[in-house]
């Protein structure tokens, strides 16, 4: 009997597929999650397809052809543009409606696996991180690199590195210096990368801050996705690394595991918690994380490669509710979602603007039951001019009673997949006002005070 509550974990009813009565015919590849014409509603990019948000009733699809991608507004029009990582393509946002390839400076040759956009000089047009793969057959290792937005109009590429075989790539100022860091996720049992900022030039600082997310006996691991959430509500952003893991003859290859970040008495190196009860499963792939039941605390969401590993062994992505202090139990089952196929596809949203995250994995649409919990949702906007419109690399913080929640702005996380740029806050049993402090790109703080609860607030950098 106590098994059975405690699994219940985040809903007592399950989510509910939503996919086929919103219109949606959905393909299983890796999915952006973007307001593209700006109307307030989030809209989806998934396996190459634009679907327009028709105001949380339903999808209509305005363009196809597009590759997996993520999206930023790199030339502050207005509109959020797309990068295509699978076709390494830049296309152009024509408000929402059409997209128009643009031209890129001549490029190496690649195989991309992920990116992220950030702006790494704080200029105020974003950048963009291409995380290289390979070519397996030929055993060649693609570069990733960084191409430099030069005033909207044109890109160049100042920065490369052709170390390790990445998959995904995310980024974070998770030192709070006002430079936007990333984290790249290698395969191969090939160390993750740290990339600290400075100044925009990047130093790999993942084995002195203890990023690596190995074990004893590697060197690295087989990563695939990591995401960036301040799981344990300390206002500091730790990494969750997701590791495909084979049994090994030297025992069993680095699984994945929570990073704790220790905040600047310790200088932001992170502690390595392990597993915290996310069971082994060889396969596991893209991982995303969301408040699912708006109790205060960041879940998680684990994809996998393959529906049966080494052995004979199933494997199924997993649904892991928050139990506070780097406590994870699986609530897959109750919640509806133990029937999901392989798939590298997971992105969280509120595509029905009602304080409740919407996911997307395995070609399915998931609403979450909705509760009485309260919750705050951000939109914030550059002024495009000290700070990028799409106001990527911002960070918000909610200080309630014993615990801080945080959340940024990101684009790209996990495997190739990108969440809402509209941060959500479950706020939990919480009553009363609610206090912002916002950290924006470059490191300028603005705070807001007396925020009613339960509704989508929209700020704009300050003038």
């Amino acid at each position: 009997m106590f098994l059975a509550l405690l699994t219940l974990g985040i809903q007592s009813s399950p989510f509910r597929d939503v996919a086929t009565e919103m219109k949606l015919s959905l393909g299983n590849e890796q999915a952006c999650f973007i307001d593209l014409d700006q109307d307030g509603w989030t809209d989806l990019v998934s396996s190459g397809v634009a679907w327009r948000n028709d105001q949380g009733k339903g999808f209509t699809k305005v363009a196809e052809g597009l590759g997996n991608v993520i999206a930023a507004d790199y030339d502050n029009d207005g509109f959020p543009d797309l990068f295509s990582w699978s076709q390494v393509r830049l296309y152009h946002s024509e408000a929402g409606k059409k997209f128009v390839p643009k031209e890129l400076p001549a490029l190496p040759p690649t195989s991309s696996r992920g990116a992220c956009w950030g702006d790494f000089d704080n200029d105020g047009f974003v950048d963009l991180y291409i995380g290289g793969f390979e070519d397996w057959e030929r055993q060649i290792t693609f570069p990733s690199y960084i191409l430099f937005n030069k005033g909207g109009s044109r890109f160049e590429t100042r920065w490369s590195s052709n170390n390790y075989r990445t998959r995904g790539v995310t980024a974070c100022d998770f030192n709070r210096d006002g430079a936007v860091d990333i984290y790249a996720s290698n395969y191969r049992l090939q160390p993750n990368q740290l990339w600290l900022n400075q100044r925009g030039e990047f130093k790999d600082v993942a084995n002195d801050f203890n990023a690596v997310a190995t074990s004893a006996g590697f060197g690295g691991g087989h990563s695939i996705g990591a995401a960036w959430a301040d799981f344990d509500n300390d206002g500091e952003f730790d990494l969750f690394a997701g590791n495909f893991a084979h049994v090994d003859s030297r025992g069993d290859q680095p699984k994945s595991r929570f990073l704790r970040n220790m905040g600047q008495s310790q200088g932001y190196k992170f502690d390595d918690k392990g597993t915290c009860g996310i069971f082994y499963q060889e396969s596991y792939a893209s991982p995303v994380v969301g408040d699912f039941d708006n109790d205060g605390l960041t879940d998680l969401f684990f994809t996998t490669v393959y529906g049966v590993a080494s052995f004979g062994k199933p494997n199924f992505p997993v649904l892991y509710h928050n139990e506070g202090l780097f406590k994870f139990v699986d609530t897959t089952k109750p919640n509806g979602l133990s029937d999901l196929p392989p798939t590298y596809q997971a992105a969280v949203a509120d595509i029905q603007n009602n304080g409740h995250l919407s996911l997307v994995s395995g070609g399915r649409l998931f609403v979450a039951p909705q509760s009485s919990r309260h919750w705050l949702e951000v939109r914030l906007h550059g002024d495009g001019k000290t700070v990028n419109r799409s106001a990527i690399g911002a960070q918000v913080r909610i200080r309630l009673r014993d615990k801080t929640l945080t959340r940024q702005v990101e684009a790209g996380t996990g495997e190739g997949n990108q969440n809402d740029l509209k941060l959500h806050f479950g706020l939990g049993n919480y009553r009363g006002k609610v206090n912002l402090e916002i950290i924006w790109p470059g490191g300028r703080r603005q705070s807001l005070r007396n925020l009613k609860m339960d509704k989508i607030v929209d700020v704009t950098f300050p003038k």
